[in-house]
């Protein structure tokens, strides 16, 4: 069995890592990631620049540095770097929670593995809580315990190997509260509406002209059984099936919504 392991935190996010450790004995692995830190970036795709690909030396196994987004690092491992299409892409371990739809349009971790799916790549994105992302930022990174996570990783892996893809899915998208441990239950669930009460923060800088922070905290009466209500107010693990068909299952005409 072959996987392909790719993020939108950058090539050398502990995450990687995390991914690799957990991938079952025997299994080959390659990972293709971007050169730099490409989170909220989506599924966007390179069409009017240049990508060059450097193999990394002194992980182990094979590494792959990509300067352009995950989606790019997706595209050209499928059909650059990997001899024949692997049986499994895993996008992650990224640092903070890809939560609701909103992290389907906007994550590039969960970008990248929808774009294995479309290329007829079975996916799994996992992600797990920070409970300061700011700590992303800071000297020295984060102090984060990536090893449960790890192990969540090597279950879901060995169970696709052995069960085969959920049939009518294309990506599993798979969130872990930073308090999980091995008595943490994990649920399938649901993608909320949002998880973010956007706000917009405006600030002047030191010569006076506006600036803004697009900002926001969590919502409030999340529905019960959505992946944000399970991994924040149940602290439990979320499994979200997902398909890259989002046609509305609705009964609409023409008439209904033209003039």
């Amino acid at each position: 069995m072959r996987v392909l392991v790719t993020n939108d935190d950058g090539v050398y996010s502990p995450g990687i890592g995390a991914v690799v450790e957990g991938v079952p004995d025997g299994w080959g692995v390659t990972v293709v990631a971007p050169s730099s830190q490409m989170s909220g970036i989506g599924r966007a795709i390179s069409l009017f620049e240049p990508l060059r690909i450097n193999e990394l030396s002194g992980f182990g196994f094979p590494v792959f540095s990509v300067g352009g987004t995950p989606t790019d690092c997706v595209v050209l491992g499928l059909y650059r770097v990997v001899d024949c299409l692997p049986d499994l892409l895993v996008s992650g371990v990224n640092l903070g929670l890809n939560l609701s739809t909103e992290a389907v349009t906007t994550s590039g971790t969960v970008g990248a593995a929808l774009e294995a799916a479309s290329q007829g790549v079975p996916a799994v994105s996992v992600s797990v809580e920070l409970v300061d992302e700011g700590d992303m930022f800071h000297e020295g990174g984060i102090d984060l315990d990536l090893g449960f996570v790890s192990g969540v990783v090597g279950r879901l892996v060995r169970g696709i190997g052995r069960n085969g893809f959920p049939g009518g899915v294309d990506v599993l998208n798979v969130n872990i509260p930073v308090s999980a441990d091995e008595d943490t239950g994990m649920r399938v669930t649901r993608l909320a509406r949002r998880v973010f009460d956007t706000s917009v923060e405006e600030r002047r800088d030191p010569r006076g002209r506006q600036y803004y922070w697009i900002d926001g905290g969590y919502v409030d009466g999340v529905e019960e059984g959505t992946d944000v209500d399970v991994v924040l107010n149940e602290g439990l693990i979320s499994v979200t099936p997902i398909s890259l068909d989002m046609t509305s299952d609705v009964d609409l005409e023409i008439d209904d919504i033209m003039g």
